[in-house]
């Protein structure tokens, strides 16, 4: 019980003032070179070569057949041809070992940043204030000053994420303290994704899923820019096809059941497998996975082997 209620207490402070979580597993990886745009914009699924100084954008990296081998954020943070991608921990071995292998006979350099450089999330509706920054669309960014540091701010869909060297990590943290930030968990932060609906590498995203089908199209796929690995099988989908699985919620009917990876079932056939799953102080035990397109918002499935049930649901939740 006392778990539940700092995760209560967490959940207040994300959706009415400012919490902090560390980020900085996260792989971050530096893109460099008079042909750094122009080589992401071919191997990537989102615009890069559009990208202005201070902009930035979410985009996938796939196989040629147009399953996932990674997410990322995309950052411009000034005018010179530097490009910082940050990626889930799952998705850096394969990102950074692809982007190496075809850069042969390209003025690009990729290298591997991420031990250098802390990740720090503001959450929560005084994240700009708490940060100093302007208040910045999701993936803009902008240089700022904190405790002595230059950091780069970058907007996120909650809040501001603060980008820079690791060693500053402590004297930072201490100043985004007195600010008014609080500590929180991931687990706290989990449910607040699971309840916007917004899937993960790692947990509802892997090596066999389509961009379609986590729903993540609009906001990592450009198709007014040239050819990418995988654009075939994206661009047939999105307009001729319809894609045989969904992201989509589930309102479990017990917080004590439900594993990452448990199968999910309707009736005796196997529609998925369980990604993310948490208790919500507003809605109670949820969870998200991709399912079959059969498994529509509505229908009731069984989740593991300890008699738990969910009801699917449009995402996101609310």
């Amino acid at each position: 019980m006392s778990v539940l209620v700092e995760l209560d207490g967490q959940y207040r402070q994300l959706r009415e003032e400012c919490g902090l979580l560390d980020r900085s597993e996260r792989g971050k990886l530096l893109v460099s070179g008079g042909e750094a745009a122009e080589y992401l914009q071919g191997q990537l699924t989102n615009d890069i070569e559009a990208l202005a100084p201070g902009e930035g954008a979410y985009a996938a990296l796939l196989d040629r057949k147009g399953h996932m081998q990674g997410d990322m954020r995309v950052l411009r943070p000034d005018d010179d041809t530097d490009l910082l991608l940050d990626t889930e921990p799952e998705a850096l071995e394969a990102v950074r070992r692809h982007l190496g292998m075809y850069k042969i006979g390209r003025e690009v350099n990729v290298v591997d940043v991420s031990a250098e450089r802390a990740i720090l999330a503001l959450i929560g509706p005084r994240s700009v204030e708490v940060a100093g920054s302007a208040a910045l669309p999701e993936n803009a960014c902008e240089e700022v000053t904190i405790a002595g540091t230059q950091a780069l701010a970058v907007g996120t869909a909650t809040g501001i994420d603060l980008i820079f060297g690791a060693g500053a990590r402590e004297r930072v943290v201490a100043a985004l303290l007195a600010a008014g930030a609080a500590e929180v968990s991931p687990e706290a932060v989990e449910i607040l994704r699971i309840e916007a609906g917004r899937p993960r590498f790692g947990a509802e995203m892997g090596t066999e899923t389509m961009p379609a089908e986590a729903g993540i199209v609009e906001q990592a796929v450009s198709f007014t820019k040239g050819c990418y690995i995988g654009q075939e099988t994206v661009a047939r989908l999105h307009y001729k096809g319809k894609p045989n699985r969904h992201l989509r919620g589930l309102k479990l009917s017990s917080a004590e059941g439900g594993q990452p990876g448990d199968a999910i079932l309707l009736g005796e056939k196997e529609v998925g497998r369980l990604g993310s799953a948490g208790v919500s102080p507003a809605f109670g035990p949820i969870g998200m996975a991709i399912l079959r397109r059969e498994a529509e918002p509505g229908v009731t499935v069984a989740v593991g082997e300890d008699g738990v049930t969910a009801e699917v649901v449009a995402l996101p939740f609310g």
